[in-house]
């Protein structure tokens, strides 16, 4: 495996890197010059500087791409889901330092730090002209409520500040114990002194405040935004500060980086950083680490800490759930290679402890083994729900939960235009995945390796026939499942074993009088 670091990152993360695979570090590429050589690397990571496009990603052979530190908007995150490339970040790295950038810019604003300094430095004392103002007493509002946003109202709270919030994709209990009153827009830029912004650049969150919203907002209101530049019309805030809408403003990002030319700049009531939001040397360090651990999982083909465009599974129940994912890969593995006809419609039920938890990248996972051997192009656990959906595959999830203390339970319910066929598994411990039934029958069948699926009248002889022929042609049977509808009707049996059964030995076997149909499976 050979990963390129195209950014400078911290050594602490490059070393981790090295520890497990051979890491190139180039730091000076041009854009042509990556989509030359990055076809020769499973792995990229960069941070703000390389922008990692369609094209790039097209021509590349990439297994993963990591960005040390937050945001992923310098990287075609739709495309490298479309080929299966997974994304990762590092989002909790840089939380404090983000955080107390925003806590020390409007500090800085709020007392005119910045502009004091300079008016000292030129040889002038004029205290009357920087009078400030307190925070304490004042209202903060904090647009998104995520990671940083969180750990900025505590301090605000600290402060003696009232905090209002907004961020409609947080539950009301998850911030109620931090004294934060979550409400409405509207309301956050009606009532607030102070307005933060901690979001990311989304379509929906693009110049989110504009002419309008400027107009809701107090008199003298005071704007700071170390988040994304582009959340804030940046014309719009011009025009507020020359009226004395806005007093002050504290910015770190911009639409455009460098601000070339900003006008903003040449207003003396803004304060600016070189986007410094994540700029201190624990970050760095934190946030190098952080993606390194989560590159070399994905090669490794494990699960992931800090997935952009996959599923995430909570640490708490990453122990637990694992196995699952496994099992339903080995299930929807095993359905397609038995089965035949088109998939319309899949359906995973869930039963036992499995219903009490975020049962997705289980789901995820059977769809991926269900396409595996049926496309030419790679399933995985990032394009896999793309795919089905664009081939009209209609997925469903269902939880039964009548007994919580149960082992979970995975049931894979398939519909294709020739039949409706069921697998069904649990897990056992010490993380062993079963398959429990193949539509009627009952089986405990270890789902690895090669096995032989074989549906045959249930009478004497015919176990012993398969077992003559593949001992006959020197291959070794690991394991022995049975299962039937009733006595002496259909049978299913499932033999592991421990070689590839060739074709010519499959066709032998399939002669047996009363053996319906045999099936050589890998799994």
């Amino acid at each position: 495996m050979r990963v390129l670091v195209s950014d400078k990152i911290a050594k602490e993360g490059i070393d981790i890197l090295k520890s497990e695979f051979e890491v190139d570090v180039r730091t000076d590429l041009t854009s042509e010059q990556l989509k030359e050589i990055i076809k020769d690397y499973d792995a990229l990571v960069v941070r703000s500087q390389t922008k990692v496009t369609k094209e790039i990603i097209d021509c590349s052979n990439l297994k993963v791409i990591g960005r040390a530190g937050v945001g992923v908007d310098n990287i075609d995150v739709e495309a490298a889901t479309m080929k299966g490339i997974l994304v990762v970040n590092a989002p909790e790295g840089n939380t404090i330092a983000a955080c107390e950038h925003t806590i020390a810019m409007m500090f800085a604003m709020a007392r005119k730090i910045p502009q004091a300094v300079t008016s000292l430095k030129s040889g002038r004392w004029e205290r009357n002209k920087f009078t400030g103002v307190q925070l304490s007493g004042k209202t903060l509002g904090i647009v998104g409520l995520g990671r940083i946003g969180k750990e900025v109202a505590k301090r605000a709270l600290a402060l003696g500040m009232n905090v209002v919030g907004y961020d409609p994709y947080i539950a009301r209990e998850n911030v109620e114990n931090l004294n934060i009153m979550l409400t409405d827009l509207n309301e956050v830029l009606r009532t607030s002194d102070f307005i933060t912004f901690h979001v990311p650049l989304t379509k929906t969150t693009r110049q989110m405040i504009g002419e309008e919203q400027f107009k809701i907002m107090k008199d003298g209101v005071y704007i700071i935004n170390c988040a994304r530049g582009g959340i804030i019309d940046e014309k719009a805030l011009y025009d507020a500060l020359v009226s004395g809408k806005v007093a002050g403003c504290a910015l770190d990002v911009f639409e455009k980086e460098p601000p070339e030319d900003n006008p903003l700049l040449s207003l003396d009531n803004v304060i600016a950083t070189p986007h410094l939001g994540a700029s201190t040397a624990e970050a760095q360090i934190v946030v190098a680490e952080e993606v390194a651990k989560d590159i070399i999982r994905a090669l490794k083909g494990e699960i992931v800490k800090n997935p952009v465009n996959m599923v995430s599974v909570r640490p708490e129940e990453y122990s637990f759930i694992l196995p699952y994912i496994r099992l339903a890969e080995k299930m929807g593995c095993l359905y397609t290679q038995l089965k035949n006809g088109r998939i319309q419609e899949v359906e995973m039920i869930y039963g036992g402890r499995l219903a009490n938890t975020d049962v997705k990248l289980v789901t995820t996972a059977g769809i991926k083994g269900l396409l595996s051997n049926i496309l030419q192009i790679p399933a995985n656990l990032i394009n896999a729900p793309i795919i089905a959906r664009d081939r009209g595959i209609k997925i469903t999830e269902k939880k039964i939960k009548e007994d919580e203390d149960a082992p979970g339970t995975v049931t894979m319910r398939v519909t294709t235009d020739k039949e409706v066929g069921i697998i069904s598994g649990y897990v056992l411990e010490k993380d062993s995945p079963r398959i429990t039934k193949i539509d009627d029958y009952k089986i405990d069948l270890i789902p690895e390796g090669y096995v032989l699926i074989t549906n045959h009248k249930d009478k004497p002889g015919i176990v012993g026939k398969v077992g003559t022929i593949l001992g006959k042609n020197d291959i070794n049977i690991a394991a022995m499942q049975l299962g039937r509808k009733s006595y002496r009707g259909d049978a299913l049996m499932a033999l592991s074993v421990d070689e590839e059964i060739p074709e010519s030995v499959l066709k032998e076997i399939k002669a047996i009088e009363d053996l319906k149909d045999a099936v050589f499976v890998k799994l």
